[in-house]
């Protein structure tokens, strides 16, 4: 009796619930993802983090679905999902958020809850728009992606370094690799500009310094 208790269904969806259900999740995956795009606070995300919160509330949107009314079903996942190891490392906190924030839309359309999943979505985007664009509660600076090559014969001081500590609030070294061997080396930084205008004169600088070629600085879709 007790089998057949876990395993009767109160609520069957229709086909065209289960549609609904996840239209709205994808719809809330789309806006979440298309406001993380906009909000982003570190340059050079991986666009896959954008594809992977549509997915994320349309995968909790169906699971949510699936289990419906049943503490067997319930159970069951809980111990199907124990056997994943998520290893990704989240830098920023904000990331984290916007997971939550995804799992939270699909768990209400999933539940059938499509005004809450409608209405709390855009509201809760607009408290992130707010809290991550407001000068008194988060002044924001850009940061931009810096490349260039550099090659020297010698293993002195590199003199970009005094560069950019000149011009820029703070730089961040990405990546720094050599082209084969003997090559010169690859650099890549994330840097804060002093003055948002002072970008032209780090571009002239640089290029002045022997050894330093190929240089390229961007922001979002901007490019110098």
């Amino acid at each position: 009796m007790l089998t057949d208790l876990q395993n009767l269904d109160l609520f069957p969806l229709s086909v065209g619930d289960i549609l609904a259900n996840l239209l709205i999740a994808f719809a809330c995956g789309m806006f979440i993802a298309w406001l993380y795009r906009k909000t982003a606070v570190t340059p050079g995300y991986p666009p896959s983090f954008l594809s992977s919160i549509v997915l994320l509330t349309l995968i909790t949107a169906m699971v949510i679905m699936i289990i419906g009314n049943s503490l067997a079903r319930a159970f069951g996942l809980v111990g199907a999902m124990s056997i994943i190891r998520f290893r990704t490392a989240v830098k920023e906190t904000l990331d984290i958020v916007f997971i939550f924030f995804a799992l939270a839309a699909g768990l209400a359309a999933g539940a059938g809850a499509q005004a809450i999943a409608l209405i709390a979505t855009p509201l809760i985007g607009g408290v992130i728009v707010l809290l991550t664009r407001s000068p008194l509660l988060t002044p924001q600076r850009k940061e931009y992606f810096l490349q260039f090559s550099y090659e020297s014969d010698t293993d002195e001081h590199p003199p970009y370094l005094e560069v950019l500590q000149r011009h820029c609030r703070r730089h961040r070294l990405v990546t720094a690799s050599a082209g084969g061997g003997e090559g010169p080396m690859q650099l890549a930084f994330y840097v804060q500009l002093r003055d948002m205008r002072d970008s032209q004169v780090l571009l002239r600088t640089l290029r002045s310094i022997p050894g330093v070629a190929h240089i390229n600085i961007a922001y979002d879709d901007e490019q110098f």
